[in-house]
């Protein structure tokens, strides 16, 4: 943790919400018993564009990962919670690592796990934020309001979105309506939930969308609303514990094209365990690399077929079923990556894996 500097105390003189995250801000006692006080949330920051810089603000270039989590509190209206603070990188989220992942993890369970903290959420940039997102649905063990927020501009762009979505993301970490929904996102006033969500535009501001089920809900008026809560395991109901893991099997991702069988037998060559193959339409996989991916899962490998379209599922033919491929159903390649890391951290039997996908 950081120890309380000059901005941070600058931070709370202009903000009393923030809290050194050092400090106890609240009597400890059980999460269902009636509170007394305001909400207690944690905000873990990564970096991303939301912590971003733009040396001329007319310019769609910048730098991620510049301002510290104080810096961007500092200019957060005042909520009704207590906020307290963390940062555990400032990276570019292109950058994101399993590693990372794992640390990021382990710190949110062990913050839910106290009875002052009513709720986390996570500064992070938005191109892997679906992916991070997923991650911590599957892994958390905690009913709690785990919400991750981000920026499609920089801090000093013309018109920056970053700290609306910040105070929109306290606002719904903060929501007695939000337990035991699953990790979320929070942008452009919409709410997404981690197992359904995608990065679908390169600058938009409504770039995370949910292509196969839609807006989760959205805030208004400091309030949040829901539509749906996702049906498959997370959280409290996952099977998958990190809290021992050091290391994540390695799993590779390899685009069905002509030629991209050689890929995949490099990726075996470099010891990994698993690979998604991204198929074109509903799943279908190039003749070429279909034949070396067979021969790769008669050696243990656990192939699982995605595809490259936005919407919709991968439709395993029969006879691909029997050779041993599984269907990512409507995971886009990337998830399908994060399920089965944490899979295969679990099991390596083929069909206890095709059953994890057919359930999560």
């Amino acid at each position: 943790m950081k120890t309380e500097t000059k901005a941070d105390s600058e931070s709370k003189a202009k903000n009393p919400q923030i809290q050194n995250p050092d400090s106890k801000t609240t009597t400890p006692q059980p999460h269902n018993a009636p509170r007394s006080h305001r909400p207690h949330i944690m905000i873990l920051a990564t970096g991303g564009t939301i912590a971003g810089v733009a040396a001329d603000p007319h310019s769609s270039e910048y730098q991620a990962g510049v301002l510290s989590i104080e810096t961007l509190l500092n200019t957060l209206p005042t909520t009704s919670t207590t906020l307290t603070y963390e940062q555990l990188a400032n990276i570019d989220s292109a950058d994101m690592t399993d590693s990372l992942w794992l640390t990021l993890a382990k710190r949110v369970n062990a913050l839910l796990a106290r009875d002052d903290i009513d709720g986390i959420v996570i500064t992070h940039g938005s191109d892997t934020m679906e992916e991070s997102a997923f991650f911590l649905h599957l892994t958390l063990s905690s009913g709690k309001p785990v919400v991750l927020t981000g920026a499609m501009r920089p801090s000093n762009a013309l018109n920056p979105d970053g700290i609306a979505n910040l105070y929109n993301a306290i606002t719904l970490a903060s929501s007695s309506h939000a337990h035991n929904k699953g990790v979320m996102i929070v942008m452009n006033d919409t709410i997404q939930s981690a197992r359904y969500v995608a990065k679908t535009h390169t600058h938009h501001l409504n770039a995370l969308s949910s292509p196969n089920r839609g807006d989760m809900g959205y805030i208004a008026n400091t309030r949040a609303h829901f539509y749906y809560t996702p049906i498959e395991p997370h959280t409290t109901q996952s099977l998958f514990c990190v809290d021992t893991l050091k290391i994540l099997p390695k799993v590779g991702i390899v685009y069905a094209y002509d030629g991209s069988n050689v890929l995949a037998q490099a990726l075996y060559e470099s010891g990994t365990k698993g690979i998604i193959v991204v198929g074109s339409g509903a799943g279908n996989i190039h003749c070429a690399l279909k034949r070396t991916l067979h021969s790769l899962i008669q050696r243990g490998v656990i192939v699982v077929a995605s595809t490259r379209v936005g919407a919709g599922r991968a439709q395993l033919r029969e006879e691909d079923q029997k050779s041993g491929f599984i269907s990512a159903r409507d995971l886009n390649p990337q998830k399908a990556r994060v399920l089965l890391a944490l899979a295969l951290t679990h099991t390596n039997n083929p069909a206890e894996i095709a059953q994890i996908f057919a359930q999560y």
